[in-house]
């Protein structure tokens, strides 16, 4: 015997594409380098984690280059890997 299919639908929403136009980095013709750490700290929150692209509003081929270009900025330790202690 066949499974039965359920009478129920998914509600799947379709995704949201970012147009290229409002990428930072596409406006600019710039590439995200580990060397700008003033410019990767604006794609990090409080907390020192990587913000999503949905958030920052950046293409996937800069979101993915931005990761890795921060991940070097905190191997060189430009960037914290976890937010300072408040005294």
């Amino acid at each position: 015997m066949a499974p039965k299919k359920s009478s129920r639908r998914r509600n799947v929403q379709p995704k949201m594409k970012s147009s290229p136009e409002n990428c930072y980095f596409c406006k600019g013709k710039l590439t995200p380098d580990y060397k700008d750490f003033d410019t990767l700290s604006k794609f990090v929150t409080d907390r020192a984690r990587i913000l999503g692209k949905t958030r920052t509003g950046v293409c996937s081929k800069h979101q993915r280059r931005l990761s890795v270009a921060i991940k070097r900025a905190r191997f060189l330790g430009l960037i914290p890997y976890t937010p300072g202690i408040n005294n």
